[in-house]
């Protein structure tokens, strides 16, 4: 920090002169400097795909998952500090119970979204605690039709075609503004997502990593599920045959 903001990052609630909060923008690097996630919404439904860095040849895999279901019909993809994105996970099922319980009705994801975003706003607000290092992607097919939401450390959240979150995000929008995603069905989308991920992964030569894909559409009848493991294994086959004759 330079000394034009010190003193002024030392608590959530301290503006800066220039009308910055800086433990925000430092939630922002957080995420910056996490694994790619990527969500695409398509003609029949969401795909959510995770870059998710294996730190240690010693764990065991597809532990610490980054994807993790709301609700039946809703996903959601993390980038950032994963204990952090496990506790918005729960504090976004506890909304979507609350309105189930209320309306007798699935909860729209905007409206989950909505109440979320306030949540984490709430912690940009107090001296006593500290904003959540994550953005989050949510995705869900709900009466609306397929939906894919942000939700940033600020707390606002954005409707998005294709997002992209984390290390390589803007490798990974530039490549999502080339697909026409309304005319991709589920399994067109599962493939393009593997060779986004590859690709940003490859750009970055970081450590190894694990490939994470979850689907909501048609194909799964409206259930937030893990793509298939041959259907996935496949994808990451041809991502990293469609990456070596790129080369």
């Amino acid at each position: 920090m330079t000394s034009i903001g010190t003193g002024y990052d030392l608590s959530a609630s301290t503006y800066s002169p220039d009308g910055r909060i800086f433990q925000v923008e430092y939630a922002n690097k957080t995420v910056e400097n996490s694994g790619t996630v990527i969500g695409l919404r398509v003609k029949d439904g969401i795909i959510l795909a995770v870059e998710k860095l294996v730190h240690s040849k010693l764990l065991v895999p597809e532990s610490n998952r980054r994807i993790l279901t709301v609700d039946r019909h809703i996903g959601m993809a993390t980038s950032g500090l994963l204990a952090d994105g496990r506790h918005l996970a729960n504090r976004a099922r506890d909304e979507a119970y609350n309105y189930r319980e209320m309306y007798r009705e699935s909860p729209p994801l905007k409206e989950v979204v909505q109440r979320l975003g306030l949540y984490v706003q709430a912690y940009t607000l107090y001296s006593s605690v500290r904003p959540f290092g994550v953005s989050t992607i949510f995705g869900a097919v709900d009466k609306t039709g397929p939906a894919l939401f942000i939700v940033e450390p600020s707390g606002i959240s954005y409707g998005y075609h294709g997002a992209a979150i984390g290390k390589g995000r803007q490798i990974a929008k530039t490549e999502l503004e080339k697909l026409k995603l309304a005319e991709l069905s589920m399994r067109e989308a599962v493939f393009e997502a593997a060779r986004i991920i590859h690709l940003v992964h490859d750009d970055s030569k970081e450590k190894e990593f694990q490939l994470e894909l979850s689907w909501i559409g048609e194909e799964t009848k409206g259930l937030h599920l893990p793509v298939p493991k041959d259907l996935c294994e496949e994808a990451d086959r041809k991502a990293r045959e469609a990456l070596e004759t790129f080369e």
